[in-house]
């Protein structure tokens, strides 16, 4: 006699118990992005839980695989920064596991010339508000898509601000940090502020606090005084050197300052 209960024939219920085994050892899809089977239950693991952390729509091309404890990336996104958030997470996801990213950059390329002009404008205005845009002298160089930041920043919130906007930017493959950040220095702090008063105090020189994203930038570590950015004139460059040599508690001033119109005619 065949025995039922809500309609399922006990037949059928065995069956269905029988089959569970197979049916959870089954890669699941997710939407954000792709997982493949791993075998070993561990590496299992790890890939579903970064699945779930990859279910987003920046991450919706990212196929991921764990093996032997290797978690590898492929697949494509838009920007660098979606490709160093996606590592991050791997490489959260389990402790002491390797990670392998062969993320590629998606998208239109765009010339290492535009892409430093670029760059160049959207530092020159980064952190224009929080009172360190003068203090900051961080450098762009592009080749074949990668960016290297060099120079100096203030502090590591300006070096960190700096590195996000280029891993924000299209365009870029790659982002290499060589941004040294100054020395916290109590004496480094006053020599800024009596350099910045000497300088943008000058009749001649005050023009160049107007616009707050092209200052005559003031590095400063240790005592050592550099200027960096452009003036209008042979006369305004030697004056801000001269000015920043007088304040008290300078060792050194190193005068980078370049004037437009003899970069103009190098050019």
């Amino acid at each position: 006699m065949k025995l039922t209960q809500f309609g399922i024939s006990l037949t059928a219920a065995l069956a269905f118990v029988a089959s569970m085994p197979a049916l959870l050892s089954t890669p699941r899809a997710f939407a954000g992005s792709s997982v493949q089977e791993a075998t070993d239950p561990s590496d299992y693991r790890i890939q579903v839980d970064l699945g779930h952390q990859l279910n987003k729509d920046r991450f919706k091309d990212i196929r991921v695989s764990v093996a032997d404890g290797v978690i590898t990336l492929t697949g494509n996104v838009a920007l660098f920064a979606d490709r160093e958030a996606a590592e991050k997470k791997a490489i959260h996801a389990k402790k002491d596991v390797a990670v392998r990213n062969e993320i590629r950059i998606a998208g239109a390329r765009v010339s290492d010339e535009d892409l430093q002009s670029t760059l160049v404008k959207k530092l020159q205005y980064d952190r224009v508000g929080y009172g360190t845009t003068a203090f900051n002298a961080i450098s762009v160089t592009v080749r074949d898509g990668v960016v290297t930041l060099g120079g100096h920043a203030y502090g590591p919130v300006d070096k960190s601000s700096a590195l996000s906007v280029a891993s924000y930017t299209p365009g870029v493959q790659d982002v290499i940090d060589a941004i040294d950040v100054d020395p916290v220095s109590p004496m480094d702090d006053m020599i800024r502020l009596r350099v910045a008063r000497l300088v943008y105090g000058y009749p001649s020189l005050s023009k160049y606090a107007i616009d707050p994203g092209k200052p005559i930038r003031i590095s400063v570590q240790n005592g050592n005084v550099t200027l960096y950015g452009s003036v209008d004139s042979q006369a305004d460059r030697d004056i801000a050197g001269i000015r920043a040599n007088s304040a008290a508690g300078v060792f050194k001033v190193t005068n980078e300052l370049q004037v437009e119109s003899a970069s103009s005619e190098r050019n």
